[in-house]
């Protein structure tokens, strides 16, 4: 049977990353939110400790990666590895501020696709990289095999054009990770995804976008003509399966989808702990020892958005315990994604309106807008409900569409 309580050896992760949360991230919240664009340099020592404890093994608050490789013999029982560390730590950095997790430097999402599908030469010889992750384009939302962005083989590199929109650390990261395809005839399976470094011909930020909610993390348009890409730096193999091949990319989602739905859940707790704050401080107490429907009605709405919390929270680890555990996850990531992200939406907004904090004297206003993108990234709501389908009814992508 599955635990699904933090482990023990976690605790002191837990600490640090809430400590840092507490100290750090929440001081300079507002101010952040206010500066959009300004990079926060404050951050820059927190990423040498993530980067310490991501290579030691024992995960951090940033990216990692789903590594199916190796023999599942070599593990005896339930094993609580850095995916769920990454998890823990996310949540508790998230309840300091979302956008500022997302501003740490070689903690971006492109990590993550690099540590699922990269070659062990890869990982080697892009580490201590910051990576973005550029796959949506003007044509196109959550359907990623829509692909449209090309890459041609010339020589030993190849030849990338077209354009990513809303790429996460897109003006800050050292590279992005790419998503092309080799042959748009052959489908799915020749979409590949290429690491391109900053100052590369060819490759241009047009513009960092204006956003609702975390605005310390850029937002960028990302432009590639003719852009010359050393072969080496296409992650995984080059050979196009039709049978398989685009799943080893979206592989990267079983890591990254989890992550997003920790950052949802820590954005969830944020606006719980202030609303239970402020709710008992004004004379309504939450009571967890009575029926809710003998409390006051704010308190009985307070523990129903609580129970929404615990469900996501828990689907969440669920993902995670299972990537730790090398069981495929892309129905738990999904599931998981799904929940929390409609989740703290609902929570957030729920919390404004039980306080009544809707101006900046509160960072629940704050909260309510940070959430909404939690619902859309990483695949939306609509999409995330669309894979869980198909896992359990058992229908391809051109069965149920």
């Amino acid at each position: 049977m599955i635990n699904l309580e933090a482990p023990k050896k976690a605790g002191a992760l837990i600490n640090q990353a809430y400590q840092a949360a507490a100290e750090v991230f929440r001081p300079i919240s507002r101010k952040y939110d206010r500066a959009e664009h300004t990079y926060p340099a404050e951050l820059d020592m927190f990423a040498a400790l993530l980067d310490g404890l991501n290579s030691s093994g024992e995960g951090g608050a940033g990216a990692a990666g789903v590594r199916r490789s190796g023999s599942d013999k070599e593990e005896k029982g339930n094993r609580n590895g850095a995916n769920l560390n990454v998890v823990l730590g996310t949540i508790e950095m998230c309840w300091g501020d979302v956008g500022l997790l997302l501003s740490m430097p070689r903690q971006g999402l492109g990590n993550a696709a690099i540590g699922s599908v990269a070659t062990d030469e890869q990982l080697e010889r892009f580490s201590g990289m910051w990576a973005a992750m550029a796959i949506t384009e003007p044509a196109f939302g959550s359907d990623s095999a829509a692909v449209s962005t090309t890459a041609r083989l010339d020589g030993d590199h190849y030849v990338l054009n077209g354009e990513k929109i809303f790429v996460t650390s897109g003006e800050r990261a050292d590279a992005v990770v790419v998503w092309a395809t080799l042959d748009k005839s052959k489908g799915r399976g020749a979409i590949k995804s290429f690491v391109v470094e900053k100052g590369t011909p060819g490759f241009e930020v047009v513009r960092v976008e204006h956003k609702l909610g975390i605005r310390a993390s850029d937002t960028a348009v990302l432009r590639f003509e003719n852009c010359r890409v050393p072969a080496e730096n296409l992650l995984g193999t080059p050979e196009i399966d039709t049978a398989k091949g685009f799943a080893g990319v979206m592989q990267t989602f079983d890591n990254t989808r989890p992550l997003v739905a920790a950052m949802a859940i820590g954005v969830a707790r944020a606006a719980l702990d202030e609303t239970r704050e402020i709710l008992t401080a004004a004379g309504v107490p939450i009571d967890y020892d009575r029926p809710a429907n003998t409390q006051h009605a704010a308190a009985a709405e307070f523990l129903r958005l609580e129970a929404d919390y615990e469900s996501a929270y828990l689907l969440t680890l669920e993902s995670a315990w299972m990537a730790d555990n090398r069981k495929p996850n892309s129905l738990q990531a999904s599931m998981a994604k799904a929940k929390a992200g409609r989740s703290v939406v609902e929570i957030a907004l729920k919390c404004v309106e039980l306080t009544g904090a809707y101006d900046e004297e509160s960072l629940l206003e704050k909260w309510a807008r940070d959430a909404k993108i939690l619902d859309i990234f990483e695949g939306t709501q609509q999409i995330q409900q669309l894979i869980v389908a198909r896992r359990i009814l058992g229908k391809s992508s051109a069965e149920l569409k």
